[in-house]
């Protein structure tokens, strides 16, 4: 299995520098990793370091907290596409989840999926360890509903990142219909392997280097 084509390389950190960014699209090229994941400012940088290679260019929206109005995150998403991103990872609105007003995460999503157009892939951030099994039941559900191809477990900035237990409920929740990535502390080969397991078909992480040089 080519399991670097799970991994998102990423590097999201608030003191991002342009030597950070640019090693990471040299180490993405060197192991063919699937996209970087970068924040919306390097996504210029990235196209351009990455042209004439397979490594698309993944960013964040309304990251970390998901507290914008969808508007907001709409604008954010489409000038994203415009600047060169092939992928977005969108932050649900937490709190809405929280309250389990689902329709409006529903047509959050469906709003941010209709302004990035079907070529783009679109992932949603639940945020998994502020929520119930049974909120991150029906927000995947919701998410798949209106569009999106991936729901993700974690930004990595709150207070857990992925679990197996969380993965396995969300990949139940969406069957078939859609992409699980987990992301969020996942540091080594055996990690990701049980994300994998779990249902996880792509992994975000910063760590992509050494789980790759993993014997």
């Amino acid at each position: 299995m080519e399991y670097n084509k799970f991994i998102d390389h990423t590097l999201l950190k608030p003191d991002a520098t342009i030597e950070g960014i640019t090693k990471l699209c040299q180490e993405a090229r060197q192991y063919d990793f699937m996209s970087v994941c970068v924040n919306p400012f390097f996504v210029p940088v990235c196209h351009k370091l990455l042209e004439g290679s397979t490594v698309k260019v993944c960013t964040v929206i309304g990251f970390p907290l998901g507290a914008n109005t969808p508007a907001t995150k709409v604008y954010e998403a489409k000038k994203a596409v415009e600047d060169g991103a092939d992928e977005v990872d969108m932050v649900q609105n937490i709190s809405m989840a929280k309250e389990h007003d689902y329709a409006f995460i529903r047509d959050e999503v469906a709003q941010v999926k209709k302004a990035v157009g079907a070529e783009i892939t679109l992932k949603v951030i639940l945020e998994t360890c502020l929520l119930s099994d049974e909120e991150i039941t029906a927000c995947s559900k919701a998410c798949v509903e209106a569009g999106a191809n991936f729901v993700k477990t974690s930004t990595g900035f709150s207070k857990a990142g992925a679990t197996v237990h969380a993965v396995q409920l969300m990949r139940a929740a969406v069957g078939d219909r859609c992409g699980v990535k987990a992301s969020g502390g996942i540091h080594t080969k055996e990690e990701m392997l049980s994300m994998i397991e779990a249902g996880a078909n792509r992994i975000g992480a910063s760590a992509g280097v050494a789980i790759m040089n993993e014997k």
